[in-house]
């Protein structure tokens, strides 16, 4: 579950459950709290589980939301095939490196679709990268639109953008338009080179063609929400997370947290904050993803971030140093966090650790 502050045996992971066998079921039973745009998947076999498209969307509806004309819940996802239009098999140490990207791009399921809006009209777009691997660069024609919210829901206020990073898992909410009748404009992932081996250029996700003019009713006020601020981008860290690489005579090499693979962390307390710096200490882009429970990034490398906001999945450039905040409320139980690049998760970057009274 990404974004859902749900209990910790609800987690859905082979920590805290045992995996659902074939013919059986398991029923999960939580409390919404928040209102967002959130997504889920299995936390078994995930490299192939997810490839095979076992994920799904869940909006979740607050009070005192802005109006816009028309929502979109776009799932952005790629698929590698081979040339006989199957799924490909694993393609050895590129894919082991990099993760797993693929040749057919995918919206709600479908190789670059063709989505509509009315002209004059604003829609809300809630748009959820899904991709193993894939960084998505979200650019609609080079247009800016409005970021409304991102993992955690809304913002405190819009922030006109030309286009916004997608790290696998992220969400963003944007309010997209107005355009004029018979555009078609391109909803595409701009070239975003997160030291690969395989170099990606500007790619096509969707196209998105602009109908007959239809009165609009959208409201985007100026302010959104108030989110207080959990600590300054100067406090002192009580824990540093340190994603790197090891050499192994076994595979060659690990990804790996503080030096192990599935590093099993220290507890932290309810009620006592954490603030975390969460170093990447490779020479490539890695996504911070922590279940659970979100957190403020107070600083990248000492800077603050433009705005304020609630995450679940932070991109961590490389040799970089990214701080956040975050609050164990009353949930204790097993947790982890993780890289969100299915096959850097699988080869060992990840964490677990308790949440305690």
């Amino acid at each position: 579950w990404h974004g859902l502050r749900l209990p910790a045996s609800m987690d859905g992971t082979e920590m805290v459950q045992r995996l659902v066998q074939p013919g059986e079921s398991f029923t999960y039973r939580f409390k919404l709290l928040d209102a967002g745009t959130f997504w889920y998947h299995p936390h078994a076999n995930e490299t192939v589980q997810l490839e095979r498209g076992l994920y799904g969307a869940l909006i979740v509806r607050g009070d005192g939301e802005p109006v816009l004309d028309r929502e979109q819940v776009l799932v952005l996802d790629d698929m590698k095939l081979d040339r006989k239009g199957q799924i490909a098999k694993f393609g050895g140490f590129v894919q082991w490196h990099d993760g797993r990207e693929g040749n057919a791009r995918l919206v709600n399921g479908k190789v670059e679709p063709t989505l509509t809006i009315a002209a004059g009209q604003i829609e809300r777009w809630r748009v959820v990268n899904a991709s193993s691997a894939r960084y998505i660069r979200l650019s609609i024609g080079g247009v800016p639109f409005r970021l409304l919210g991102t993992d955690g829901g809304l913002l405190e206020a819009p922030v006109t953008v030309d286009d916004v990073l997608l790290a696998p898992g992220d969400r963003a909410d944007i309010a997209v338009g107005p355009f004029a009748e018979g555009q078609r404009i391109a909803v595409e992932a701009l070239r975003y080179w997160r030291t690969t081996i395989k170099r990606r250029k500007d790619e096509r996700f969707a196209t998105l063609s602009v109908g007959a003019a239809k009165r609009s009713i959208a409201v985007v006020p100026d302010r959104l929400r108030v989110i207080e601020s959990l600590a300054p981008s100067s406090a002192t860290p009580n824990r540093t997370v340190d994603f790197g690489i090891k050499y192994s005579l076994r595979r060659g090499m690990d990804f790996v947290v503080n030096g192990e693979r599935h590093n099993v962390d220290k507890p932290v307390k309810v009620g006592e904050l954490q603030v975390w710096d969460v170093v990447n200490s490779t020479l490539m882009d890695h996504p911070f993803h922590l279940h659970g429970y979100f957190f403020q990034v107070l600083s990248v490398d000492g800077k603050p971030p433009g705005f304020r906001s609630w995450e679940d999945v932070v991109n961590l450039p490389p040799k970089s140093t990214t701080r956040i905040a975050w609050m164990p409320d009353g949930r204790p139980g097993s947790w982890m966090y993780h890289c969100h690049i299915l096959e850097h998760h699988a080869s060992g970057m990840m964490g677990h650790f308790e949440v305690v009274r």
